[in-house]
């Protein structure tokens, strides 16, 4: 008899204790097959594997006794012909990949391309910033072209550049973007307004409050983000203070008084920070990298400065270029990361500290390769150092899955 009295008929009894669990099996057998056939959500390889108290910005500069097998070579396409410095014939181009950063307290292990490619399948992964971020998205694209040759140019909405790696449906992509911003020239109005009646003719109108159009969609596509910015907040040679100064709009409106570019870059971090925060997916990992050092010495890039080293600094030698205290060329660096870490405070990004390792670097610039009227003492050599910071964001990214 059924409970509550109504009556139904009856398994045999040789049937009715094995049916619920042949059903029980069955269904543990779809599961096996279900989780056997998508991609795993942990890497169970110990070269991924980082301790989460380990401090990768200290550390010190290593060179390999022994010949180092590289991860790509100058023969990748998307290298620029001014950063290819082993093509460039630039004197220490071959020796740039023996140089491996040794964390003081823990190892940081060489991203390996092809568990890289297992690991991240189904995943879209995009740089946003400016042309150093674009040296470290080429790094990236070279090391894992050299494992995957099923390779399809493909840009997401508002790259500047694009590569689907078809056998793990990998894409990884570039959004150029300055100033994180929008911007574009302006010029007095003859009606007059709040600019102009402060003798304001023509400058920059930069929208703290809007990103720039080449990366405002990426919320909708990037499980993955690295974002920088910096070296165009302190560019006289674009954003002149006298000739073409920036002027500040917030909600379609001048900022009065005129702010100075710090003080813009400050408000810009604040909202695109809110913006992003705000539209970019909870499971989104972003990680915002501090600011790629320059090594130039003897004067600025336009007043002769060179970089012709062809060993890493010393410690002293670090303190003496970077060192705020001493207003030098090259302060750049440590002076954007006070910005940027006073905005980032408290925010769901995740910082790729760069700074300090790269410091060291004054060897690995282009310098004089590919010809140009200045040296080169900003972007990098490739192969060379952007490679280990794409290893120092996958130690970074296994911490956080």
């Amino acid at each position: 008899m059924a409970v509550g009295g109504t009556s139904r008929r009856r398994f045999p009894s040789t049937i009715s204790p094995l049916f619920p669990l042949l059903c029980l099996a069955l269904l543990c057998l779809v599961f096996s097959i279900s989780r056997t056939s998508s991609p795993p959500t942990v890497n169970p390889s110990s070269r991924f594997a980082a301790p989460s108290s380990c401090d990768y910005s200290d550390g010190t500069w290593i060179r390999d006794p022994n010949p180092v097998i590289p991860r790509y070579d100058h023969t990748c396409k998307e290298i620029f012909k001014g950063w290819n410095c082993i093509a460039g014939n630039k004197s220490n181009g071959e020796d740039l990949v023996r140089w491996r950063w040794k964390p003081s307290r823990c190892h940081l292990p060489r991203l390996d391309p092809i568990l890289f490619l297992q690991r991240y399948k189904n995943t879209n992964i995009g740089f946003v910033g400016d042309s150093l971020n674009r040296n470290m998205f080429v790094s990236l694209v070279c090391m894992l072209r050299g494992a995957s040759g099923d390779v399809k140019k493909w840009r997401p909405v508002g790259a500047d550049r694009g590569f689907t790696f078809l056998r793990y449906n990998l894409t990884v992509a570039y959004h150029r973007t300055n100033l994180l911003v929008r911007y574009g020239r302006w010029s007095a109005s003859p009606n007059g307004g709040s600019l102009e009646s402060l003798g304001y003719k023509q400058g920059y109108r930069v929208d703290v409050d809007i990103p720039e159009h080449t990366w405002a969609e990426v919320p909708s596509f990037h499980h993955i983000l690295i974002f920088n910015t910096g070296h165009w907040w302190w560019a006289p040679s674009k954003f002149d203070p006298v000739q073409s100064p920036m002027l500040f709009f917030e909600k379609g409106m001048p900022v009065i008084p005129p702010l100075p570019p710090e003080r813009g870059m400050d408000l810009s971090l604040k909202h695109m920070i809110l913006y992003m925060d705000k539209m970019i997916n909870t499971n989104t990992i972003k990680f915002f990298r501090t600011q790629s050092p320059r090594h130039f010495e003897g004067g600025d890039w336009n007043e002769g400065g060179s970089c012709r080293r062809i060993q890493p600094l010393l410690p002293d030698q670090v303190n003496k270029l970077f060192a705020l205290e001493n207003k030098g060329t090259n302060m750049e660096a440590r002076s954007v990361n006070q910005h940027l870490f006073k905005a980032l405070n408290g925010s769901s990004f995740h910082v790729l500290d760069i700074t300090h390792m790269s410091e060291f670097r004054a060897d690995a610039h282009p310098s004089v390769t590919g010809g140009k009227k200045h040296e080169d003492c900003m972007h990098w050599c490739l192969p060379g150092i952007t490679d280990t910071w794409n290893d120092l964001l996958v130690a970074n990214l296994e911490k956080l899955l």
